[in-house]
């Protein structure tokens, strides 16, 4: 049995894993998240992201491993788990052929909330819903369908929010909108789970969570991630670019090479070797700069070497 959370922690699991067949889609996954933060939670797909997040707010029940959701036990009280947290999948799941307030309404009685159409009402005029009130849910855009969708997440009054790759196929604008939103909602005392593929939507989390395969590589700050990755990188521009990384990528030292846009990210643990590597490439056709590593090279290098292990 699990023992009693801290007041300040919204997720405390360890060990969780699950078993679908003959996989093991999650593997002794460990994460703690402290109650008012945002979580990162990245991975590729099929890494088993959806099937953690749906353990963590009691839709499904683990083979291995225990903790605590909210304060209650993951395993025994998946019932009022359920009633404190609202979960964003990646599908839109409302109703189509409903208006946006319609929608609304519906969730708000649902959950059994008093004057339905006032909690609806301030749902519109929160995420700036209201203009649209009449139109169907179905005519929305991705951006829109999204914004509604968090609307119908809040409007119980969650204590913790699980949003399963939320802006997936929305535009720009509408991500920095739906984050702005996100952010306002954490400030007032919500926790986040967010799980996403865009570099620039992890760098706004408190901490990330980064798994592989069903097992979690390296979680914490942004600022600890990247140090504790121990990568010298340079910036590599200049022209044929592609022959020189195919080369790159069997030189001593080199632990990373990725494309970005018209330059190279090489990088590599052994600060040495990488400059031995940059002064023996470096040549009127390419410049080489010493930079300090993104968070997308430390993820680079992380699956190139767990690539290289069979992993």
């Amino acid at each position: 049995m699990t023992e009693p959370a801290s007041p300040d922690i919204a997720i405390d699991v360890s060990g969780l894993t699950k078993i679908f067949g003959e996989k093991k889609v999650v593997d002794n996954f460990t994460l703690r998240v402290r109650r008012g933060h945002i979580q990162g939670f990245l991975g590729p797909n099929g890494s088993g992201k959806t099937t953690t997040i749906r353990m963590l707010c009691g839709l499904l029940t683990p083979d291995g491993g225990e903790g605590r959701c909210l304060g209650l036990d993951i395993r025994t009280q998946q019932d009022e788990i359920k009633r404190q947290v609202g979960y964003m999948t990646q599908g839109f799941s409302l109703y189509r052929d409903l208006t946006i307030r319609e929608n609304l309404e519906f969730v708000a009685r649902i959950y059994g909330l008093e004057a339905p159409e006032d909690m609806a009402q301030a749902a519109l005029e929160r995420l700036g819903l209201t203009a649209r009130a009449g139109q169907l849910a179905g005519e929305l855009s991705g951006g829109w369908k999204q914004r509604l969708a968090l609307g119908a997440c809040i409007l119980p009054g969650p204590s913790l929010l699980l949003l399963d790759e939320p802006t997936a196929g929305v535009d720009p604008k509408a991500r920095r909108d739906f984050w702005d939103e996100i952010h306002h909602l954490a400030n007032e005392g919500l926790t986040v789970l967010v799980s996403t593929h865009y570099m620039d939507e992890a760098e706004r989390c408190h901490e990330i969570a980064y798994i592989l395969d069903g097992k979690l590589l390296v979680s914490g700050t942004i600022e600890d991630i990247i140090r504790n990755a121990g990568l010298t990188t340079y910036v590599v521009t200049g022209e044929g670019l592609d022959a020189l990384a195919a080369e790159l990528k069997h030189a001593p030292g080199v632990d990373m090479v990725a494309r970005f846009g018209a330059a190279l990210h090489v990088g590599g643990r052994d600060a040495g070797a990488m400059e031995a590597v940059a002064a023996r490439y470096a040549n009127a056709s390419h410049r080489w700069t010493h930079d300090k590593p993104t968070l997308e090279d430390v993820f680079i290098d992380l699956m190139t070497r767990n690539h290289r292990n069979g992993q």
